[in-house]
């Protein structure tokens, strides 16, 4: 009976009226109600503000914390600095990658959606920028293989210098004037290097000498051997080579080679290049001018 009398109530009074949208407020010309919802989209925001800034100190204070716990670590270890660098950029980079995704989880973004957003662009960067992935890889494999370290001094892909650091993407060379060389990793990591740093720290010089005809072979070879043996920075073992090498049409070319530590090899090829034309000069072996001598044919009949 009880059942009978109870009261009943319209389906169409249980539906709850949705808010109204701003475009439908403002064509009503509800102003409180416009300024109501901006005041409270405003304090949100400012929320959101405040609640990202202070994670993104908190974290920033944490990850440098944990980088500095890392370089403490790894400054320990007989790892090449060029190394080190490179896993302190990685290490950061997870870790600020991972602070984001906390971030815009704190201000209520959901994840699930930002990863599938972060994925499809992901992927069309990648397609675009597949050189710089190579580079990345190129990068890994250089670290990997260690075909020259930080310090060295290398040659490839046209270029020389001193090896400064290898980034995620680039190696950077310093040249013999001081220039910044950037490399990407990698044409670098499957081309031809030439790195200088010899096991022992010592290198071979090639210096060629041109001479006038009619020079005495013997005397030359005596010569250049002497002058390369008394420099004080030219090593004994081996011991200097000094041989005519090529007749060219005005002169006889002579190569000198000679050994010297790392650190004094140009030094000794500029002393010697000097040198050897200073004393075969004297010698009148090297003439101020080239000459040439022409036979004329008779074509007369």
């Amino acid at each position: 009976m009880s059942t009978l009398l109870q009261t009943i109530i319209p389906v169409d009074s249980l539906v709850v009226n949705a808010p109204l949208t701003f475009g439908e407020l403002v064509k009503e010309g509800n102003i409180n109600q416009i300024l109501d919802n901006a005041l409270t989209w405003s304090i949100e925001l400012i929320i959101y503000i405040f609640v990202a800034i202070l994670i993104f100190i908190i974290g920033r204070f944490i990850i440098s914390k944990i980088v500095g716990f890392f370089n403490r670590v790894i400054s320990k270890s007989s790892w090449d600095t060029v190394l080190k660098g490179f896993l302190r950029t990685v290490l950061q980079t997870f870790l600020y990658a991972v602070l984001f995704m906390i971030i815009i989880n704190a201000v209520g973004v959901k994840t699930v959606s930002i990863a599938a957003i972060i994925a499809s662009v992901g992927l069309a960067i990648g397609l675009a920028m597949k050189d710089n992935l190579a580079n990345f890889a190129g990068g890994v494999m250089i670290l990997l293989s260690k075909p020259f370290k930080g310090g060295d001094y290398i040659t490839t892909q046209n270029l020389e210098g001193t090896v400064e650091s290898i980034g995620i993407l680039h190696t950077i060379l310093r040249t013999g004037d001081n220039k910044t060389v950037y490399i990407p990793n990698g044409p670098l990591s499957t081309g031809n290097i030439i790195n200088n740093r010899s096991m022992d720290g010592t290198l071979r010089t090639v210096i060629v000498i041109n001479v006038d005809y009619g020079s005495n072979i013997d005397e030359v070879k005596s010569l250049l051997k002497d002058i390369a043996g008394s420099h004080p920075k030219v090593l004994k073992q081996p011991s200097p080579f000094a041989r005519m090498t090529k007749i060219n049409p005005t002169s006889l070319e002579f190569t000198v080679r000679v050994w010297a530590k790392s650190s004094d090899l140009w030094e000794v090829n500029h002393d010697l290049t000097e040198l050897f034309y200073k004393k075969l000069y004297d010698k009148g072996m090297i003439s101020s001018l080239q000459q040439v001598t022409v036979h004329m044919a008779n074509t007369q009949s």
